[in-house]
């Protein structure tokens, strides 16, 4: 720790004001790591105030915390996960999506009528979901309003930055699952949002997919997404019979997302992800790149679930925002590290197997989508920018021995490759310390 003279612009408020030294790396773009050897990460009141090779002596008087042996990074992002199918993770990966659904997720969805039930199981996420990597996450709940409530209470005392909704069903849903009506969905959606009071974890729209909501419940949706200014998830071209069902369901409608677009759930002025996009056309993805539609890519819960690979390459190159999903428990880990390297090794197959002429996925590429790309979502997030907010985790990658030295991002690749939630010495979250190790 060190000090000096107090600096006048520098007003320190709940030790929100600090310095971290170490080995700092973030992404910018998606072709560019940056890195500082022994830099120094200023962080005043919650935000970032940049990285620095050298201190500037206007941040002499902020205390130093020295991490020279191990990497800084921004905190990753989930951009798309379901919080109650975390208990069977691992469970039914020999199914496809729609028999998954039936056999696995809805009837454990169904438990969480049970306000114990829903205790036990979202204590059990939210404590993994703490002690990971991830600072940020785009989270599905159940149709229950109570373990919904429930959920963001404990995400709200976990101090991660969440956004989490109240799932919409009112048709082709199992008897547990489906809810009596339209005007029900919405009445139980509005007073959700009246009990919502959270500093941290804040509410988003969550129609489940377009099968499961009638043509009521979404322009009630789209109401309440005017009334409140809500963000919006939910699902898009993710296996070729559910789109195959949308399009038996709204014959005159150009494309899955158009439907979604037809009712004002669909980008532009509501911010709004869609997971997948599994199968998305050029039609589809200019959309999206037109509308500025998020794209939660979820490439393990897509492969486990045998929904194919997506075309992250053509989302990038089309302008579309992306970032990555965990998508547990199509997907089995929570980490975004996991994801990086997942997407990694799924474009390189997608490449192979189609003979395609998009390139597969750089680690530069993979790191900006957990980070900046999903970041970008929230706002100011994902990258150590002056005015982003301070979101950091410090990487202890010493036990990741090798034989020779390696460069800052060839232990970041070792990071993604090989770390675990054991290597995370501190987490910070809009520059509060969760915990540190």
């Amino acid at each position: 720790m060190k000090s000096g003279n107090k600096s006048p612009i520098i007003k320190t408020v709940e030790n929100n004001s600090f310095v971290l030294k170490g080995d700092i790396c973030w992404s910018s773009n998606p072709g560019t790591i940056n890195t500082i050897s022994g830099g120094y990460l200023v962080c005043a009141d919650g935000k970032s105030e940049g990285a620095f090779s050298k201190l500037p002596d206007r941040y002499n008087s902020l205390p130093v915390t020295d991490c020279s042996s191990c990497l800084i990074m921004p905190g990753l992002v989930d951009l798309h996960t379901h919080a109650p199918q975390f208990a069977f993770r691992g469970l039914g990966m020999d199914l496809q999506l729609l028999d998954w659904l039936k056999t696995r997720a809805f009837p454990e969805e169904e438990k969480y009528a049970n306000l114990e039930y829903a205790r036990k199981a979202y204590s059990l996420f939210v404590e993994h979901l703490k002690n990971g990597p991830n600072t940020r996450a785009v989270i599905y709940a159940t149709i229950h309003t109570g373990s919904t409530l429930l959920l963001m209470e404990m995400l709200e005392e976990s101090g991660l930055v969440t956004l989490a909704g109240k799932v919409n069903m009112d048709r082709n849903s199992p008897a547990g699952l489906q809810e009596e009506s339209a005007h029900n969905s919405l009445a139980a959606t509005e007073e959700w949002l009246a009990a919502c009071a959270y500093k941290n974890t804040a509410p988003i729209l969550t129609p489940r997919f377009i099968p499961s909501c009638s043509d009521n419940l979404m322009k009630g949706l789209a109401a309440l997404q005017k009334k409140f200014s809500l963000p919006v998830q939910s699902h898009l071209s993710e296996n070729r019979q559910e789109i195959e069902w949308v399009r038996k369901l709204y014959p005159e409608s150009r494309n899955y997302g158009s439907v979604y677009m037809d009712f004002g759930l669909f980008g532009n002025d509501v911010p709004t992800v869609m997971a997948h996009c599994v199968w998305s056309d050029e039609k589809e993805i200019a959309l999206m790149a037109e509308r500025q539609v998020f794209i939660a890519h979820c490439p393990q819960s897509n492969t486990n679930l045998s929904s194919g690979i997506a075309p992250a390459r053509k989302f990038l190159e089309a302008g579309v925002p992306t970032g990555l999903g965990s998508d547990v428990a199509g997907g089995v880990h929570n980490s975004i590290f996991r994801v990086m390297a997942d997407a990694i090794e799924v474009s390189k197959l997608r490449h192979i197997l189609l003979n395609s002429n998009e390139r597969p996925l750089s680690l530069e590429e993979a790191f900006y989508l957990g980070t900046t790309g999903g970041g970008a979502f929230f706002g100011k997030c994902g990258k150590f920018e002056a005015g982003y907010d301070f979101d950091a985790l410090v990487i202890d990658d010493s036990s990741l021995t090798t034989t020779f030295e390696l460069s800052i991002v060839e232990r970041l690749a070792r990071v993604i490759y090989l770390s675990d939630e054991r290597n995370i010495r501190a987490k910070y979250v809009r520059g509060k310390k969760l915990f540190s190790r």
